[in-house]
């Protein structure tokens, strides 16, 4: 990977159809919200790293004494600014953090994934020991990262409706719902089968022939907003990226969550980590 594809990168976050997407997304994810509640307090000093359109900017900026919102993408962040007039917004390079002081903030937000469209590897390496220099000691960061191996998605139904189905359907013919249970569990094996088949065969072709699939950490050409460089790594390779820095692990979430992680099936997940002081 090489500097182009950063720049590449950079002119799709520039795009106008993609800046119009990003500045209409206001929610936050399950995975999120948890994370937030769980190791975000108020009157946080909260640096929000590739702030897109403001998604996460409206939580963050309520409970933070101090907000920034950072983006390398200067349309994002005029979007931001029309949105958000009474807070802090900069143009700037996650990999550079230098008109931040050593320890100015108690948090820093890398959401949608952001830290994987830095590239090439050394970028992501700044980038987080950037963030572990502005963060004070005990500070988090939370972010998520693609699971290079995610081939086998969409495969997951709800039980419980499946029964609520099954027993209208038995009514007070009480022998019929297992029947009933059975033949629409069988319907839905196969429709999640015939889903799973269908989105699995260009994930495939997209993740095979990469060293990322492989060896669990490296770069795809993600198919996102007509193409986009992607670094993914697994769990065990983004914890040890970071344990490097030094950062200690908190959580880590799938995002599908509750529902329990899938080497094979999970998109990607998300990451609370502490900033470890180095010892002399």
């Amino acid at each position: 990977m090489c500097e182009s594809d950063q720049l590449g990168n950079l002119e799709v976050y520039n795009s106008r159809e993609v800046v119009a997407y990003y500045a209409e997304q206001s929610y936050l994810t399950c995975c999120e919200r948890l994370l937030f509640d769980s190791y975000l307090e108020p009157g946080m000093r909260i640096l929000d790293l590739g702030v897109g359109g403001g998604r996460t900017t409206a939580y963050l900026s309520n409970i933070a004494s101090h907000y920034v919102g950072v983006d390398y993408a200067e349309e994002m962040v005029n979007v931001c600014r029309t949105r958000f007039p009474d807070l802090k917004f900069a143009v700037a390079d996650a990999a550079d953090l230098s008109a931040f002081a050593d320890g100015s903030f108690d948090a820093v937000i890398f959401s949608f994934n952001g830290l994987d469209y830095l590239v090439p590897d050394q970028k992501r390496h700044q980038c987080v020991s950037e963030c572990h220099r502005v963060l004070k000691p005990g500070g988090v960061l939370i972010f998520s990262s693609h699971n290079p191996r995610a081939l086998f998605i969409d495969w997951r139904w709800d039980r419980e409706r499946l029964r609520t189905l099954a027993i209208r359907l038995a009514g007070r013919r009480k022998l019929l719902f297992y029947p009933a249970l059975w033949v629409l569990t069988c319907g839905r094996i196969s429709l999640a089968l015939l889903r799973t088949v269908k989105s699995a065969i260009p994930r495939a072709a997209e993740r095979l022939p990469t060293r990322a699939f492989w060896l669990g950490d490296g770069y795809i050409l993600h198919p996102s907003h007509g193409g986009l460089m992607t670094h993914c790594a697994t769990p065990r390779r983004v914890i040890a990226e970071l344990a490097a820095v030094p950062f200690e692990l908190l959580r880590e979430l799938p995002e599908d969550y509750p529902q329990k992680s899938r080497h094979y099936g999970t998109r990607w997940f998300y990451y609370a980590f502490a900033k470890r002081n180095e010892v002399c």
